[in-house]
């Protein structure tokens, strides 16, 4: 994978106004935020082609979220706003427009560009955040992101997920015969490559939640090997080759070990490796399968699926493996337990019924809900801000032996505005990278 430098000089211009507008994130009804995005002005032909690209990824990025409804460029009455202005707040009433953005994109002499962005609050008639930004031409996109971030965190009070990319298994060929490559993309299926060649098998692919790495499994003459990938040098090492079947690595909060299952002589049981030493340690022992751990964010407690009560059940306990505590009581089969990244949700797989879900519930097992199902959905991977999911879906098996494509799909916390999100081929087992970093080399 090429090396990617990329500098930006952040300057926020504004404090926040003392306005209350705000789109809170809830279990209940949610009604969109009318909102107006002026086109962003540019300097000469090549800025305002720029302007025009990164006044439409933001759109898409918070018009995605479900918070966000976009009125319509024709009824604008006022068409032009300059960064040194403030807008004539009677026009945007006048459309019911609660909060409007404008931004403008200018060339600098050393060929980078600068990017500034408003965002007002039409009713309390005041400029609610705003910032300029310079860097090279070629990461517009990334500015984008950015500012859709800043938007989103300023007015939802939470932190925005744009900038952010997808690692996941893209899938073709017959379903007897699979062809499996780690694929990466950003989080609107923007820039997409392949990170593996597909000349060995991969799986479950998860990101490192303190930097651009992750780890996943190959399967090589029929030997598991898990490898952690750099995702800034293309660098590759193996963590190791264990005996019998090893699935679902993963990272803890600090990046400094790997946790995952190893299976030997048909018992699963829950290993951890630091990988500053490469000492392995095992946190879970008995006649039953304990697999797909995964650590809260303060990486003092693991969550994982076990049969040991008769079916697969979600179980938390302690880091060292001790205080062992069932969480899931329902009917049905649940696995792999996933911690949010804010603490407060664990999301799960749950099938019941011929039926799989998506389901939610607090770490001590209470107010479990289910918000998505389908024929089989499985594998959600948490936003960085813990306030969407994503996992893969698959429909029935036709007549004819053929399967719908397995697609990648979105959803937020309240079950709602769920979105299928675009790959080449097929896909499945999605895991959602952390913020990306300023700078990356």
């Amino acid at each position: 994978m090429k090396n990617v430098c990329l500098w930006i000089a952040v300057v926020f211009i504004s404090a926040f106004a003392h306005a209350g507008l705000k789109v809170e994130v809830t279990q209940g009804t949610i009604n969109p935020l009318p909102i107006a995005l002026l086109s962003f002005e540019g300097t000469d032909k090549e800025t305002q082609d720029i302007a025009k690209d990164i006044a439409g990824v933001i759109q898409n990025d918070l018009q995605g979220t479900g918070l966000f409804d976009f009125i319509p460029q024709e009824s604008f009455i006022q068409t032009v706003l300059s960064l040194d202005m403030a807008p004539r707040y009677q026009d945007w009433k006048i459309i019911k427009a609660e909060a409007l953005i404008n931004g403008q994109v200018k060339q600098e002499s050393d060929g980078t560009i600068s990017v500034g962005f408003r965002l007002w609050d039409i009713y309390a008639e005041s400029m609610m955040t705003a910032s300029a930004m310079k860097t090279k031409k070629k990461h517009w996109r990334r500015i984008a992101h950015l500012i859709a971030d800043m938007i989103y965190k300023r007015i939802t009070g939470e932190d925005g997920y744009f900038d952010t990319r997808i690692v996941y298994v893209s899938e073709t060929g017959k379903q007897t015969r699979r062809i499996k490559r780690l694929a990466i993309m950003d989080h609107d299926g923007v820039n997409h490559k392949y990170l593996t060649d597909g000349k060995k098998m991969v799986m479950s692919p998860r990101f490192n939640p303190t930097c651009q790495t992750i780890t996943y499994m190959t399967y090589d003459h029929k030997v598991p090997k898990v490898f952690i990938l750099d995702l800034e040098t293309g660098k590759q090492q193996l963590v190791g080759q264990f005996p019998g079947l090893t699935y679902a690595p993963r990272f803890s909060p600090d990046g400094y070990k790997v946790i995952m299952s190893q299976s030997i002589g048909g018992n699963g049981s829950i290993y951890v490796m630091d990988l500053r030493n490469r000492l392995v340690t095992q946190l879970t022992k008995g006649p039953y399968i304990d697999t797909s751990p995964c650590y809260s964010p303060d990486g003092q407690k693991i969550v994982f699926n076990s049969d040991r009560s008769g079916k697969q059940q979600l179980y938390v306990m302690d880091a060292d493996g001790s205080n062992v505590q069932r969480i899931s009581f329902g009917g049905g089969l649940y696995a792999t337990p996933v911690w949010s990244p804010r603490g407060d949700l664990i999301a799960f797989t749950k099938q019941e019924g011929g039926q799989f879900y998506i389901g939610l519930m607090k770490p001590d097992g209470t107010e479990e809900r289910n918000i998505a199902t389908g024929f089989m959905v499985e594998a959600p991977t948490w936003a960085p801000n813990g306030r969407l999911l994503m996992f893969w879906s698959q429909g029935r098996s036709r007549k004819d032996g053929t399967m719908d494509p397995a697609v990648l799909k979105s959803i937020d916390i309240t079950g709602r505005h769920e979105r299928i999100r675009p790959t080449p081929m097929e896909a499945t087992d999605p895991a959602w990278s952390p913020p990306l970093p300023l700078t990356l080399k």
